[in-house]
């Protein structure tokens, strides 16, 4: 073991939130050091199959169907693995986790530099007071130590970095932002809009608010999107904002950033006598070396669960239970979106348009219920994503046919379809909990996480209340509907995962402060997805990201002034 030099600030993570805090703390003149537990894909050179037909893929873009198995029998549950970008998700077998009892949890993860920003969704989404105010309202959780007005000014600085693409909508519950023009929505989407608008005139339908430019950032060697929609396989046009294309080449810019891949944080050293973070140990991944870096301020921004397992690794004399847990809720009151097919169904009397190009993203209907005039029967609410299209092809292997008419009526485009996904709000409850299993490691030799995990009641009644609206939505415009769900998919599906280190007012009851903030160690900040207290029902990556540069700007004047 070795000991090396001290840096202002270390930040654990490179993805999202990671690439921000460099990002934020480098310009504010902090020698920073970033480190990635996985390897270097460095931007354009590093994503090697993303100009890569389907014919010069060895399984034609599907992959080995008895490897995919073997390795990532959760990962491929994402939605986004494809043979172009397997790689970026982890290898089940190699980081296994458990899920104890009845708990179901897809946790969906990438070790590399930048992270899940390379294969992310993209969609981004303000929360509103609504969201923020949830708890202290309802009685679930603990109180939000923020409100929009609080963060509102972090959205803007955030979104203009970022490039967001989106239409104002002038909604309440779902703020506008910084917005770059939108893109356009189809045919049939159109037509929704505007029957929804006529039949329920309460509720909205618009085009997803997303992280692809629609307008190039030249000046940052980002143009705009080439609507491929094969964002997953990293983008050399950095026409979608991931932390190689934006916040990395910002750091850099500085000459204030070290970065560090295949450097695992494997603990944080707790001085007692200062009641400071006094370094991190680091374990080199290739060369099974551990190296102490030392600094004055630390950022986890590992993802929720990871920066969780850190600290409950990270114990000491005056922490026996988990780094800054006095409170003893370090690990408790995880959540992720409940989320399902909410309708697919069929939208008759437009067979004769189409549409051009693979945009990178959807519809969304903002949350309509439980507002201003509460629901009986359930708390919070629900949204959904998810669009219009024409099926291709590949429809037949659902088809009943045979032949060569059969064949003919392949080769062009079938019905529209219009299909919705349910996002349901997870209360916060304590039984979620995330736990270090005491017998099993994986394979960097560290305590697997227990991930104890269940939808409440709750979950399942508004996943009901939003399949039955979502068909009524449908059946008002003369749609048929074919199928929809009220089950939720496994936990971790929505790849929200959320809490464990939450933010809170009091110190007893939360472990974060209103700037991400350890209450017990002033020097510690947590700014991924471990710090929410509650989940809302629209995606949480732009709130992660502004809480960021919110807690970096707060961390670097506190430290100015000598009170870190």
């Amino acid at each position: 073991m070795s000991s090396e030099m001290q840096y202002d600030a270390i930040v654990v993570g490179s993805g999202i939130t990671g690439g921000w805090a460099a990002k934020s703390l480098t310009e504010k003149g902090l020698k920073v050091l970033l480190l990635e537990r996985g390897e270097n894909i460095p931007h354009r050179t590093g994503y090697k199959n993303e100009m890569r037909a389907p014919w010069e893929m060895p399984f034609r873009g599907e992959g080995d169907k008895v490897y995919i198995d073997e390795h990532y029998p959760v990962q491929q549950h994402s939605g986004h693995l494809t043979e172009w970008n397997q790689s970026y998700w982890v290898d089940d077998k190699a980081q296994p986790y458990q899920t104890p009892g009845d708990s179901q949890f897809r946790w969906i993860r990438g070790y590399h530099l930048g992270g899940k920003s390379l294969m992310w969704g993209r969609q981004c989404y303000r929360w509103s007071d609504y969201d923020f105010g949830a708890n202290a309202n309802d009685g679930h959780g603990t109180d939000w130590p923020i409100r929009y007005q609080d963060i509102a000014p972090w959205y803007d600085h955030v979104e203009q970095f970022v490039g967001i693409s989106g239409a104002k909508e002038g909604l309440p519950q779902l703020p506008d932002g910084e917005f770059q023009p939108p893109m356009a929505l189809n045919v049939v989407e159109q037509y929704m809009r505007e029957q929804i608008a006529e039949h329920f005139p309460e509720r909205r339908l618009t085009i997803g608010r997303t992280a692809n430019l629609t307008e190039g950032k030249l000046d940052e060697g980002r143009a705009p999107c080439q609507n491929r929609s094969i964002c997953s396989r990293g983008c050399s046009f950095g026409a979608y904002f991931s932390t190689q294309s934006s916040t990395l080449p910002a750091a850099q810019k500085t000459g204030n950033l070290t970065l560090l891949t295949n450097s695992m944080a494997s603990r944080l050293i707790h001085d007692n006598a200062s009641n400071r973070i006094s370094g991190v140990e680091v374990l080199n991944t290739q060369t099974r070396q551990t190296t102490t870096y030392h600094s004055k301020l630390v950022f986890l921004c590992a993802g929720a669960f990871n920066s969780v397992g850190l600290l409950l690794r990270s114990t000491s004399e005056a922490f026996p239970n988990g780094l800054a847990n006095s409170s003893g809720v370090l690990g408790k009151y995880i959540m992720d979106h409940a989320s399902t097919v909410g309708v697919a169904s069929v939208i008759p009397g437009f067979n004769d348009r189409y549409y051009y190009g693979n945009r990178p993203t959807g519809v969304v209907i903002p949350r309509f219920v439980n507002l201003d005039k509460p629901e009986e029967g359930y708390t919070r609410g629900f949204s959904y994503q998810g669009g219009a299209y024409r099926a291709g092809w590949s429809r037949g292997y659902k088809q009943a046919g045979i032949g060569e008419d059969f064949a003919n009526d392949l080769q062009g485009p079938g019905d529209w379809k219009f299909v919705l996904t349910s996002f349901a709000e997870c209360l916060p409850r304590a039984e979620n909990h995330i736990t270090l299993d005491p017998s099993r490691t994986d394979a960097d030799g560290f305590p697997q996480l227990q991930i104890h995990f269940s939808f409440s009641e709750n979950e399942h009644k508004l996943l009901k209340a939003a399949k039955k609206e979502a068909a009524k939505m449908v059946t008002a415009a003369g749609g048929k509907v074919l199928f929809g769900s009220d089950r939720p998919n496994p936990g971790g599906s929505a790849i929200h995962e959320m809490g464990g280190a939450r933010m809170g007012r009091d110190p007893n009851t939360s472990v974060l402060n209103g700037y991400n903030q350890a209450h017990d160690v002033p020097n510690l900040f947590v700014t991924d997805g471990a710090a929410m207290a509650s989940s809302a029902c629209q995606n949480p990556s732009l709130t992660y990201m502004a809480l960021t540069a919110r807690a970096a700007d707060y961390a670097a004047s506190q430290l100015a002034k000598g009170l870190i």
